[in-house]
């Protein structure tokens, strides 16, 4: 009931931010600007109208745009357009977090990291992920992305759902090991899924004293 609860109430806030977004871009945007079509015909040529007298201003001083002048409506448009991309910005962040909170409800939520400190013994190619003898994720990195946990990056690989109570996680790390040989390990973890999120890190570490790397996983409890 608590989730339904909370899926309707996500729903809800989603619908409202987007009809405020709409009525929002309606308000904003120039009524002159609506009405311009690309078939409209050109103006008809007016007499052009004596300059108006100008009034020096002390040397070096810039003179401002009037009221009304090209310069000062475009202006006035820039303003009202960067102030619109920081809402749609804004809009974006609360529109993701209502979907993590819809997706994910934090009481099934699982998550599973991936993090290295190796380098030595250990060249990272992709990762597989089962949980329950299910394949959830079969990952493969680049150059980049191999680079970025070695410099001590964390990955989220893995975010889904998980009913209340025991599951096996089992991970297959493939790779280059000792040797620029072909290197495949893998990992293994029974965990209680309690009432709540839960969170596994999958570590990948040099072994020293044995030459070899070496695959464990955390359990965030």
């Amino acid at each position: 009931m608590t989730h339904m609860l909370r899926t309707a109430s996500a729903i809800l806030r989603v619908s409202a931010l987007r009809f405020c977004l709409g009525a929002w871009l309606v308000a904003t945007v120039p009524a002159a600007a609506l009405a311009q079509t690309d078939n409209a015909p050109p103006a008809a040529a007016t007499p052009a109208a004596a300059p108006a007298a100008t009034v020096a201003g002390p040397p070096g001083a810039e003179a401002a745009p009037a009221p009304g002048s090209p310069s000062g409506d475009f202006k006035t448009l820039d303003e009202e357009v960067q102030a619109m991309k920081k809402d749609v910005i804004d809009l974006n962040k609360d529109l993701f977090v209502l979907q993590e909170e819809l997706l994910f409800p934090a009481n099934t939520q699982v998550a599973v990291y991936v993090s290295m400190d190796v380098g030595a013994f250990f060249a990272l190619d992709s990762v597989t992920l089962k949980i329950d003898n299910k394949e959830v994720k079969n990952y493969l990195y680049t150059a980049r992305e191999a680079e970025a946990l070695l410099k001590g990056g964390v990955q989220e690989l893995y975010l889904g759902n998980l009913k209340v109570g025991k599951h096996e996680l089992v991970a297959f790390f493939t790779g280059k090991g000792p040797v620029e040989r072909d290197y495949k390990r893998g990992a293994t973890i029974t965990f209680e899924k309690g009432v709540g999120a839960k969170y596994l890190e999958l570590k990948i570490t040099d072994r020293v004293t044995k030459h070899q790397p070496e695959f464990k996983i955390k359990d965030w409890e």
